[in-house]
């Protein structure tokens, strides 16, 4: 009979608090040089309680941790992050993108509390759930009552309700196109933004790394986001409608290393997969066979680029892997 009082960890618990504990370490890194640097006194506040929310959701973990003599990730620290570094991203920058790692977060701790089965467990994520949505509302309204929030477009309302009467719904190449629908406009738009935060990102990164072989993986990485806004921007302004502004004038011409490489391309390649993921939902939630298609070319790029991310992380040292399921064969020849 199962022993109620000692309920080992599943495997989705074991990969879901892993995954948070290596992402709330760079978040500490993260916003620590961000506080260090933060002029605008409305936003520092904000990145304080992000801060300070990261650090109390790492002492939960490791308490889990130990209670479950599970192995403390490594994840990143001091040595990651040098707070004395000039400043690299405007104030409004880093609001946009606290934001964006509340939409990943949101995201991620739903996931988990979709399989989390232990009382602890589901205790914890619905914390960082709530913790999540809180970040949101704080950024949402802090950047509408600044005037940095980008809505997304005002469509008109349908005058009745309708039915797709034929195959025309679904045609994109040849004869007459539809329109698109409120959740393609809403997908193209949104990965318009996620592509813009992450090109700032990763130029930043690519302007203050030393290695040549990370700035020139970087530089790949820009280039391929700026590929993706133009392709989806090119869809929104074929329907006369805004295309998102990007934010690459606010990084400041610092060259002066602030995180580690192995702390940039961890954070890299995080927003890549998160990306493949949007990327995966904005393809099944478009009919229009043109759209459907471009995401479908575009999801191998960036997952050989993920690729390729990984075998310079594997080759410098810095792969932490996460928990794996027992390789018996090996354990049948040891």
């Amino acid at each position: 009979m199962e022993d109620k009082m000692n309920i080992p960890l599943t495997a989705a618990e074991q990969s879901a608090l892993w995954t948070q504990y290596m992402n709330d370490t760079l978040a500490t890194c993260v916003n620590r040089h961000f506080l260090e640097k933060v002029e605008d006194a409305e936003v520092r506040p904000i990145i304080e309680w992000t801060l300070e929310t990261a650090i109390e959701n790492i002492l939960l973990m490791k308490d889990i941790f130990k209670k479950d003599n599970f192995p403390v990730p490594i994840g990143f620290n001091d040595q990651d992050v040098n707070v004395t570094a000039p400043k690299l991203f405007s104030d409004s920058y880093k609001l946009s993108y606290l934001r964006h790692m509340s939409i990943i977060a949101l995201g991620a701790s739903g996931s988990a509390l979709g399989l989390a089965t232990r009382k602890d467990i589901v205790a914890f994520f619905k914390r960082i759930l709530e913790k999540a949505i809180q970040l949101q509302d704080l950024t949402r309204d802090l950047m509408l009552k600044q005037g940095t929030y980008i809505k997304s477009p005002i469509l008109s309302l349908p005058d009745k309700v309708e039915f797709a009467e034929t195959q025309q719904y679904l045609a994109g190449f040849f004869g007459k196109k539809r329109a698109f629908t409120s959740i393609e406009v809403t997908h193209l738009f949104y990965n318009i933004q996620t592509n813009a935060i992450g090109k700032a990102l990763i130029t930043g990164f690519a302007q203050t790394t030393e290695r040549k072989e990370i700035k020139d993986f970087f530089i790949r990485g820009k280039d391929i986001a700026q590929k993706h806004i133009e392709s989806f921007g090119a869809f929104l302004q074929d329907e006369d409608l805004p295309v998102p502004m990007t934010w690459d004038a606010h990084i400041s011409d610092s060259t002066v290393q602030v995180f580690s490489d192995k702390l940039l391309m961890y954070h890299v390649m995080a927003m890549i997969a998160s990306g493949i993921g949007f990327y995966g939902a904005a393809m099944a939630a478009s009919p229009r066979r043109d759209l459907a298609i471009k995401y479908a070319t575009l999801i191998p790029e960036i997952s050989l680029y993920l690729e390729d991310g990984a075998s310079l992380m594997i080759k410098n040292g810095w792969m932490e892997e996460p928990p794996q399921a027992n390789d018996r064969d090996k354990l049948i020849k040891k």
